[in-house]
C-alpha cells in the first residue's frame, strides 16, 4: 500500500432501543450525509462504497445510499459479524491506498430486534458458529438453557477469574467506568451512573456476568469518508486524520484447539490484529493515548486489555482499580461510554467508535476530550470470526 489513507468525514445518528428508530435504510443515509458534510464532500465524489450489516437483506447498502444519490458507483455490502462496520472501513481504506480510487466511503447500519440475539431462518443451517460451540464444549461444557454470548463471554470471564485467581468485581469495575465515561456523550443512551453494587448484585446472566456487564442491541448507523493524501491536499481538506494501520484477522487453530476460552472469544485474533496494525503505523501501545475497544461484555473488555498490550498478561486488575483505563491514567479506553452505555448496532459499530476517535484526534469531542490526544487505537471483534483493530494518529 504506497498511498497514504486520510478519514476526511465522519458521521453518525444517535443508537436507540429497538423499536425507536427509524428504518435501517434512513439512518444510514442520514450517518453517510452526515460524514459528507462533515468531509466538504459531495456524494458524487465518492467513487466507491461499502455498507456493513447484519441484519437485513441482499442490496441494503443500496437501499440506504440511494437516500443520498444514485450514481452508479459499485455499492458492496460486508456482512463480518459484529465486525461488519470495521470490515466496510477495511475494503475502503484498501481501495483508496492501492491508488483505485480517490474517495470511498464506509457506511454501517443495524435495525435490531428486543433482547438476546435470535437465529431466525438461519437455525436452518449451519450455525457460523458451529466451531465455537464445539469448543465451548470442550472446554466448559454446554448449557442449553443459557444464551449463547453471554455463554461464550461468561465463560471466558470465569476461566480470566480462575487464572488469575480476582474477583468478579473486576468486570463491575469496568461498567461504573463506562456509565461513568457515557455522562460525558450525548449520543450514549444511558448515561445514569452505575454503583459498583448495583452492578454486581444485577441480575445474573451467566456465570460471573450480570446484566450490567451487558451491552444491550441497539439500532443505529454511522459513516466514514475515506481519501488519499493527494485528494485531500488538491481539494484543502481540512481536520484530516490518518488511518496509520490496520489488521483484520479471522481464527487460527488456536481459537478452537488451545483449551481457552479467551482464544475462544477471539484474544487471538485481537492479539495478531494488533500487531499488523502496530507495525503498519511504526507505534506500539504505550504510544496509545485514546482507546475505543469492543466491550460487548465486561469481561471482554478486561481481556482486551491484555490482548491489546494495553497493560501486562494478568494485570488487568491492577490497571482498572489503579484507574490506568480512564481520563489521569495512562490510556483512556471507551470514552464514549463503549457498547455498554451506547449499545451495539451491530454493522454500525465499529464505525461509530472510528467517528469518537476522529472527534478526540482533532480536539472536538467537547467534555469527554482526551486532552492531547495524538495517537488512537480501534478494536472491533466479531464471532465467527473477525478482528479488526485500527491505528488512526492526528495530523
Amino acid at each position: 500500500m504506497s498511498n497514504k489513507v486520510l478519514v476526511a468525514g465522519v458521521g453518525m445518528v444517535k443508537f436507540t432501543k429497538p423499536g425507536k428508530s427509524e428504518m435501517y435504510d434512513v439512518m444510514g443515509g442520514d450517518a453517510a450525509a452526515l460524514a459528507l458534510e462533515d468531509a466538504g464532500i459531495a456524494y458524487s465524489a465518492v467513487q466507491q462504497a461499502y455498507a456493513g450489516f447484519v441484519a437485513g437483506d441482499t442490496c441494503s447498502g443500496q437501499t440506504a445510499l440511494y437516500r443520498v444519490g444514485i450514481t452508479g458507483i459499485p455499492v458492496i455490502n460486508v456482512n463480518n459479524a459484529c465486525a461488519s462496520g470495521s470490515s466496510a472501513l477495511f475494503l475502503a481504506r484498501q481501495a483508496v491506498a492501492s491508488g483505485m480510487v480517490d474517495v470511498a466511503l464506509a457506511v454501517g447500519f443495524e435495525q435490531m430486534n428486543p433482547g438476546a440475539m435470535s437465529t431466525g431462518d438461519a437455525a436452518l443451517r449451519t450455525p457460523i458458529t458451529v466451531k465455537i460451540d464445539e469448543a465451548v464444549r470442550k472446554i466448559r461444557g454446554w448449557d442449553d438453557n443459557a444464551p449463547s454470548g453471554p455463554q461464550y463471554f461468561g465463560g471466558a470471564g470465569a476461566e480470566y477469574l480462575e487464572k488469575y485467581n480476582v474477583s468478579a468485581e473486576l468486570f463491575g469495575r469496568v461498567s461504573v467506568k463506562a456509565r461513568s465515561h457515557a455522562l460525558r456523550n450525548p449520543y450514549a443512551l444511558f448515561t445514569e451512573p452505575l454503583t459498583l453494587e448495583q452492578v454486581m448484585t444485577s441480575p445474573q446472566i451467566f456465570g460471573p456476568v450480570t446484566r450490567l456487564m451487558c451491552c444491550p442491541p441497539t439500532c443505529g448507523a454511522a459513516a466514514v469518508v475515506v481519501v488519499s493524501e493527494a485528494y485531500a491536499r488538491k481539494h484543502g481538506l481540512g481536520n484530516s486524520v490518518e488511518i496509520a494501520g490496520m489488521g483484520l484477522t479471522t481464527d487460527t487453530s488456536d481459537s478452537f484447539e488451545s483449551g481457552s476460552m479467551l482464544n475462544v472469544v477471539g484474544a487471538g485474533m485481537t492479539r495478531r490484529a494488533a500487531a499488523q496494525a502496530y507495525e503498519q503505523a511504526g507505534v506500539g501501545a504505550d504510544d496509545i493515548d485514546v482507546v475505543e475497544l469492543h466491550d460487548c461484555f465486561s469481561p471482554n473488555e478486561v481481556i482486551t486489555y491484555e490482548a491489546l498490550g494495553l497493560c501486562e498478561e494478568g494485570g488487568a486488575e491492577r490497571f482498572v482499580i489503579d484507574g490506568q483505563n480512564t481520563y489521569g491514567g495512562r490510556v483512556v479506553t471507551n470514552p464514549s461510554g463503549g457498547l455498554l452505555s451506547k449499545g451495539h448496532p451491530l454493522g454500525a459499530t465499529g464505525l461509530a467508535q472510528i467517528a469518537e476517535l476522529t472527534w478526540h484526534l482533532r480536539g472536538q469531542a467537547g467534555e469527554r476530550q482526551v486532552e492531547n490526544a495524538r495517537i488512537a487505537l480501534q478494536h472491533n471483534i466479531g464471532l465467527g470470526g473477525a478482528g479488526v483493530v485500527t491505528i488512526l494518529k492526528r495530523i
